[in-house]
């Protein structure tokens, strides 16, 4: 059997046994340095920590000085996103030497972050919508158990709600999925729930609105500023589905990495929705767009999509509560800096 394989800073590739013999030589340093400086460092592994969110997570868990495992497939991610300090481990969130991966890495903590995200996507193949988000949990989640993991930290989404009339969404609200990634997504949460019941894995399943920020591509729920950002910097036109008047609530990715940190380390489970608890509208957020860039933006409507909500706004009275959670990012200043980014690296 081939051993599977980390890949350091320096893209060397080395056997993870080799590498856990050089943990055990090198871990009573660490205990002295956490004792002198205050500090836990724990074993955390982030699966999409390539991508989006997985990246900046992984950048953060960095700086707070813990030792993060990366796995990701970079089907979608990309290899220079991941941080240098991280170990890294190409691999499939369904392949089965998942559990051997734990089994020698030992996680502490679990931030589940790889998944197919994107709506339209569901909708055209929900079969493989369903492979990846849900066959790829069961895989992490049964891993999780045999390894005693804390807690495993992972996204739903504001999916998971579908068309409700009321708004702010609490997360007691019963929901209607309207699309296939809804439903995934929705099942994922009934997953958690039975495996923190019958098998005492602490979970937390935070249900973002539509986050935004640098690294993000052109899909996923967020996805929308990345494309709009994108086009307006090479001076092209925006295509909205719809009338405009749809309206979606936008939190920056930093807030979100704050989010997930703040279930670090504690006993909070359940299901947390993490926002700013502002919605706008498609149109309003080009005209935003429009004063950051300086310039004017032709817009093409076309007929909405299947599968796209009219409305979305979390609330975040729970993320408050529990948590302590405040969103710091107004969507001016995090669509600027997105901006500055997209300009910067097309």
């Amino acid at each position: 059997m081939v051993k599977p394989t980390i890949f350091e800073q320096n893209d060397r590739g080395i056997y993870l046994s080799d590498l856990l013999e050089l943990r055990y030589n090198l871990r009573s340093k660490y205990a002295l340095d956490s004792v002198k400086i205050g500090i836990i460092i724990m074993n955390i592994c982030v699966t999409g920590g390539a991508g989006f969110i997985g990246s900046h997570l992984v950048d953060r868990l960095i700086q707070e000085g813990h030792r993060v495992l990366v796995i990701d497939n970079l089907s979608s991610g990309v290899r220079e996103f991941i941080n240098p300090k991280a170990e890294f481990m190409e691999l499939d969130i369904r392949d089965a030497s998942i559990l051997e991966v734990f089994q020698q890495f030992k996680p502490d903590y679990v931030f589940h972050e790889a998944a197919q995200t994107v709506v339209s996507e569901s909708m055209v193949n929900p079969t493989e919508d369903c492979d990846i988000n849900l066959m790829g949990l069961l895989n992490l989640l049964q891993a999780s158990v045999k390894v005693g993991v804390k807690k495993f930290l992972m996204p739903s989404s504001a999916a998971v709600y579908g068309d409700l009339e009321e708004m702010p969404l609490t997360e007691n609200m019963i929901g209607i999925p309207r699309s296939c990634y809804g439903l995934t997504k929705s099942t994922t949460e009934g997953y958690l729930r039975i495996y923190e019941e019958s098998f005492g894995l602490p979970y937390i399943c935070y249900r973002y609105s539509n986050v935004y920020g640098p690294r993000q591509g052109n899909g996923g729920e967020g996805g929308v500023i990345s494309i709009f950002c994108e086009r307006v910097a090479k001076g092209e036109g925006i295509t909205i589905f719809g009338d405009g008047e749809q309206t979606r609530d936008f939190v920056y990715v930093d807030d979100v990495v704050e989010a997930n940190l703040l279930g670090l380390g504690n006993d909070v489970t359940g299901i947390i929705n993490v926002s700013t608890e502002t919605g706008i509208s498609v149109n309003a957020l080009i005209d935003t767009l429009e004063t950051i860039a300086g310039v004017h933006v032709a817009r093409d409507y076309k007929d909405a999509r299947i599968g796209d909500i009219k409305h979305s706004l979390l609330s975040t009275e729970k993320a408050r509560n529990v948590l302590g959670y405040a969103p710091k990012w107004n969507l001016s200043q995090g669509l600027e800096k997105t901006y500055d980014y997209v300009k910067q690296n097309r």
